[in-house]
């Protein structure tokens, strides 16, 4: 909502984003199996700080943890960003509490959004352990992405009009990405029954919240 130029930017920033992680991962999976081999690979959870304990002994293990929670607080940040737009569009829809979609005068951000974000993301992390947390989220995290690129194919279907936008390999690519991440979701319900189920319920339990909310906005 804050991009001065978000046709240009959004896809510029999208791929660039994508090519850097494939780069980053490839390179540093290459690492890993020079270093451990497929079997020492396989035998560790936590091949980064094994890796750098090997070359730097206990030192490396520590800055392997350090650069580890930097990294989780860049990819919690872009989550504090994205998801209370979340609630800033349902609160602006009349969806939920309307102070929800209020924004900074000076800054132009949904404020009460991102404070609502904050305090449930901090009840969430104290309910568990990381992995724990992480198999909540995984199943419906991965569901809905792959049904937002299915809203791809109506759109094109909907709109005849030539788009602005191209999308290469289409409709293959779409396609692919979404049966990737749907498989994604069922690997980790199969694996994980417990902690997908909570994850699952806790999204369900926004279902008779929306008809609430529904009714009043119609009433």
């Amino acid at each position: 909502g804050e991009m001065r130029n978000p046709k240009r930017d959004l896809a510029r920033a999208m791929v660039l984003g994508v090519i850097g992680v494939v780069v980053l991962y490839t390179s540093v999976n290459a690492i890993y199996l020079r270093a451990l081999g497929p079997e020492g690979l396989a035998a560790t959870t936590t091949p980064a700080s094994t890796v750098m304990q090997e070359w730097l002994g206990t030192r490396g293990a520590s800055l392997t943890a350090a650069a580890i929670a930097i990294s989780t607080l860049g990819f919690l940040g872009q989550g504090m960003l994205t998801a209370p737009r979340a609630y800033f569009a349902m609160a602006a829809d009349g969806l939920f509490f309307k102070s929800v979609a209020k924004v900074s005068e000076k800054t132009r951000v949904p404020v009460i959004a991102i404070v609502l974000q904050g305090i449930w993301a901090i009840v969430i992390a104290m309910s568990g352990r990381y992995e724990q947390i992480l198999n909540y989220v995984i199943p419906v995290d991965f569901f809905f992405i792959g049904l937002t690129t299915t809203c791809l194919f109506i759109f094109r279907r909907r709109d005849r009009s030539p788009s602005d936008f191209s999308v290469p390999g289409y409709p293959w690519t779409g396609l692919f990405f979404v049966i990737a991440a749907w498989l994604i979701v069922v690997a980790t319900i199969v694996h994980y029954p417990r902690e997908s189920g909570i994850g699952l319920l806790i999204q369900a339990a926004g279902i008779p919240a929306f008809l609430f909310w529904n009714r009043r906005k119609s009433a």
